[in-house]
């Protein structure tokens, strides 16, 4: 996606839906059910555009952010060593000390409950630390 300044005037939402529409392919689709995902975990979830395209979920600091490369679509949840995995989706970045990311690739079904369950433990994670 071109960076020219008609980004600076449009919603991270809007960023996101061109995205989606500009990917045209399995990853545009699962980014996007993603996205809506993360909406019906926590329907207070603010979306932000960062670091010059990435689509970011936002409640009380980051959630996750979702990443489109050429073989996958990777969440990556900003504390998600911090968090329960009982389901055990993570799958990537599982050495740092900090994050844990979730790669999606085509075809890949999603454990819908489990993945909003880990939204949803996030965002808790998020409120805790910022009343802190």
């Amino acid at each position: 996606m071109p960076n020219d300044g008609s980004q600076k005037s449009k919603s991270p939402s809007k960023l996101i839906d061109e995205r989606i529409k500009e990917l045209g392919d399995w990853r545009g689709t699962m980014l996007a059910r993603l996205r809506s995902l993360v909406k019906e975990a926590d329907p207070e979830v603010v979306e932000e555009w960062k670091w010059r395209g990435v689509p970011v979920w936002e409640h009380d600091g980051i959630i996750c952010t979702g990443e489109t490369y050429k073989n996958v679509v990777k969440l990556t949840f900003a504390k998600g060593a911090a968090l329960e995995d009982p389901s055990g989706l993570f799958n990537s970045s599982l050495e740092g000390n900090v994050r844990r990311a979730i790669d999606f690739h085509e075809g890949e079904k999603i454990n819908e409950k489990a993945l909003k369950t880990l939204f949803r433990a996030a965002v808790t994670l998020n409120a805790s630390k910022s009343k802190a």
